[in-house]
């Protein structure tokens, strides 16, 4: 299976090597098709009732997982409730220990380098 990074975002570019998605569906389609070797997931998308936490659930729900995730959202309260309930999935053993999961928000506006240098690590 093919190996890909993937960044959930309907504002922000995606950083160089990675697929760019706008939605929870497209996100879940590559998570379904591909082996994932970073997540990078916002909480606000334009759809407000389809957002970063909804497809946070759904991951846990059918044990959808990447080998790296990272929350970047700026909404700190949603990005939290994300990265808190992956974190609980790991204590509850649904999602496996061993996937690094990072609560790292982004500007809306751009990248500084040291912030780029972490999904440059990952790939």
């Amino acid at each position: 299976m093919e190996k890909i990074s993937v960044f959930l975002d309907d504002y922000r570019k995606a950083p160089d090597g990675y697929v760019l998605v706008e939605t929870i569906d497209e996100c879940l389609e590559l998570l379904q098709n591909f082996d994932i070797e970073h997540l990078s997931l916002d909480h606000d998308l334009l759809n407000k009732t389809r957002n970063g936490f909804m497809l946070v659930q759904k991951m846990v729900k059918e044990k959808l997982f990447a080998n790296r995730i990272t929350i970047h959202s700026a909404n700190s309260v949603g990005g939290k409730a994300m990265y808190n309930c992956l974190k609980q999935a790991q204590r509850n053993l649904t999602m496996p220990p061993a996937i690094i999961v990072s609560l790292r928000p982004l500007p809306l506006k751009f990248f500084p380098p040291r912030v780029l240098q972490h999904y440059k690590e990952i790939r």
